[in-house]
């Protein structure tokens, strides 16, 4: 354990604990107020985190001393587990906000569509990896129907916030693939009719039919224009409207650890999606900026470690954690702000949730052994050269 502790990537894991512990802070102040209202401890939502917290530092010692040749072994069958999971869903999962995303195990709630984020990230690493040379326009699109099938099954709980992040990290994953230029023009121009007929089914549903799969609840999100005008207790206006009260009470440098106003009820996920705005009332817009550096810090220390991996599996797996972690900071933030479509996304390292933490966790730890696996083999590569040379 010592020698992979020795070799992994020190900014980055002192990066992360600083905002894990940061994020634990921001969480007890953010929900005390709920939890008192909820009739439980004021420290309720703190100690269930912190537990969690200490669930990951063990989690992240395991990932990193598996070696990642073992996900060549296994990533198919857990790809198969968690499409049997997001699908059994729909017969025993625990509806929230009238999205059917959880298993409630008692202790805490498993959304397994968190889990296939990093599983998803694996398989795509492991199989191009092995498939890098070929010609075939099929074997290069296949992991992408595995990649659809996700997306329908959580767009059936419904969960835009997480389909809008798996698309976009398969997407994002896609792109930088070092493919045939013919291959992935061949894959684009499926890709596009594949689209074309998808939305001319949705448009005839939703012009002819009359029926969406998009309740008015959810159609509301995408009217971002001027929150303030729709301003109402259920509507997306009320929580972004609130949320730019906090930012405007804080200033440059906050009311005060504790002292927000707005956690009282004004933002009903205060500890959860909208914990930015409360951070940014009580800390200020100072410390606000210094959190987006840590960010970047971190998003930048993934890159490079994708950049320097051994392996072309090393490197994608890096590229599309850091474009997870990336993708998590856009969505929240963006709807946060009012720029996109509120889609009820955590903030990673600072919101409330158990599971989105361990995923985070796993993601980091996985990325470490590939940063530890990588030295090593730096390091042969270099005695071979001495050897040579002598």
């Amino acid at each position: 354990m010592k020698k992979v502790l020795r070799k992994i990537d020190k900014p980055l894991l002192i990066t992360t604990f600083i905002m894990f512990c940061f994020g634990l802070i921001a969480i007890f102040s953010a929900s005390y107020v709920k939890a008192s209202f909820a009739n439980v401890s004021a420290f309720y939502y703190l100690i269930k985190q912190g537990l969690i917290l200490l669930l990951c530092i063990f989690i992240f010692l395991v990932v990193i001393r598996i070696p990642t040749s073992l996900y060549k072994k296994y990533i198919n069958i857990t790809m198969y587990g968690i499409i049997v999971a997001l699908a059994l869903l729909f017969v025993f999962g625990k509806t929230v906000n009238g999205a059917t995303s959880w298993f409630d195990l008692g202790m805490f709630d498993f959304q397994p569509s968190e889990l296939a984020k990093i599983l998803l990230i694996i398989f795509l690493g492991v199989y191009y990896d092995k498939n890098k040379n070929t010609n075939n326009v099929m074997i290069v699109i296949r992991p992408l129907i595995y990649s659809l099938f996700i997306i329908v099954l959580i767009a059936l709980q419904p969960d835009l916030g997480t389909v809008m992040i798996v698309f976009l990290l398969t997407f994002l994953i896609f792109i930088s693939l070092p493919l045939n230029k013919q291959i992935k023009r061949k894959v684009w121009i499926i890709i596009g009719v594949g689209a074309i007929i998808v939305s001319a089914i949705f448009s005839y549903l939703y012009f002819v039919k009359d029926k969406s799969i998009i309740n008015s609840y959810q159609l509301e999100r995408f009217n971002i224009l001027e929150p303030c005008k729709r301003y109402t207790e259920t509507g997306t206006g009320y929580q972004v409207c609130n949320g730019y009260i906090a930012i405007n009470n804080g200033g440059l440098f906050g009311v005060g650890i504790g002292d927000s106003t707005q956690k009282y009820l004004y933002l009903p996920e205060a500890h959860t999606d909208f914990i930015f705005p409360i951070i940014l009332e009580e800390y200020g817009l100072i410390i606000g900026i210094i959190i987006l550096l840590f960010y970047f810090i971190i998003i930048n220390r993934i890159y490079i470690i994708s950049k320097k991996s051994s392996t072309l599996m090393g490197s994608i797996i890096c590229y599309g954690v850091a474009c997870f972690i990336s993708l998590h900071l856009f969505v929240n933030l963006g709807g946060v702000f009012g720029l996109i479509p509120l889609t009820g996304v955590p903030l990673p390292f600072l919101s409330y949730g158990g599971t989105f933490a361990l995923i985070i966790t796993i993601s980091l730890g996985v990325v470490q052994r590939i940063c530890y696996e990588s030295k090593i083999s730096e390091q042969y590569k270099s005695l071979e050269n001495n050897i040579k040379e002598r």
